[in-house]
């Protein structure tokens, strides 16, 4: 039986599992772990738990040891070459004329590596960039390109809703969004008012999808003719929360009631 352990990087960043070994974690610990890239510090997401070793995909890296002071004051230190690698890349990025969006600036635990986060709206020819950084960093250099939706994630921010953005807060990975989800749900299809800060179509749009497709189910789709007490009509729009609709009866008239109000014969078609 292995010990597993949950730990993340980055808020709402990814939950990579660890080989727990004998130490005695609990959520929130900071710890110091192995990984592909060297020594980094994270914090424990899922508490310690057992797995049989043959239902591993393949064999996990350690749990290195729990972090100390001294690791605060090493993040402390990696955040001002950052802010210094950051600043020197402008830099030279306005020097050689790049056509590139730099948006941050990572440095790995040991301060042995930098990676560089940049959008662009095709590929970049960077190589005279990273020997600049390279002679002036003294370390080793590494160009990321990203995704809008990633930039809005490192970066974080505030969203129209008034509340900090999903994916800087708890989204670990995105999923997708068509602009169907924004009409089932009978939004308007005007781009900024479905947008987040991002530029593309807002997370939360998936939120409540599934919900609003079921509910649909139970309805007549807009245009069909149907029988009320106050005679035939033909539906308009769904007011699905409130398991309301809209009809237009015959001489024009718009009429809203509640589902259970049409004729009998209309219900059981629905149902079948």
């Amino acid at each position: 039986m292995k010990k597993i352990v949950g730990i993340r990087f980055k808020p709402a960043g990814k939950v990579y599992h660890f080989d727990c070994g004998a130490f005695v974690l609990n959520k929130g610990d900071a710890v110091i772990v192995e990984t592909e890239q060297g020594l980094e510090l994270g914090l424990v997401a899922v508490a310690p738990f057992t797995r049989e070793e043959r239902d591993l995909e393949k064999p996990l890296k350690k749990v290195y040891r729990l972090a100390v002071e001294n690791d605060y004051h090493q993040l402390e230190l990696n955040r001002e070459t950052e802010g210094r690698a950051y600043a020197f890349c402008m830099e030279c990025i306005h020097t050689l004329g790049l056509s590139m969006n730099l948006f941050a600036v990572e440095s790995t635990f040991d301060g042995n590596k930098l990676t560089f986060f940049f959008t662009a709206e095709g590929r970049v020819d960077f190589r005279q960039l990273v020997k600049m950084l390279v002679k002036e960093l003294g370390v080793r250099v590494e160009m990321r390109q990203v995704g809008i939706r990633n930039q809005a994630k490192m970066c974080g921010g505030i969203g129209r809703c008034g509340r900090v953005l999903c994916c800087s807060t708890f989204i670990e990975k995105f999923e997708p969004i068509s602009i169907r989800m924004a009409k089932e749900q009978g939004l308007s299809l005007n781009p900024t008012k479905i947008s987040g800060q991002c530029g593309r179509l807002m997370c939360c749009l998936t939120y409540e999808n599934d919900t609003y497709v079921q509910l649909k189910k139970a309805f007549p789709p807009p245009g069909r003719t149907v029988q009320t007490d106050r005679g035939e009509g033909k539906v308009l729009r769904h007011n699905l929360i409130c398991d309301r609709l809209v009809i237009q009866l015959a001489d024009g008239q718009e009429i809203e009631i509640r589902r259970d109000e049409l004729k009998e014969t209309e219900r059981e078609e629905q149902h079948h």
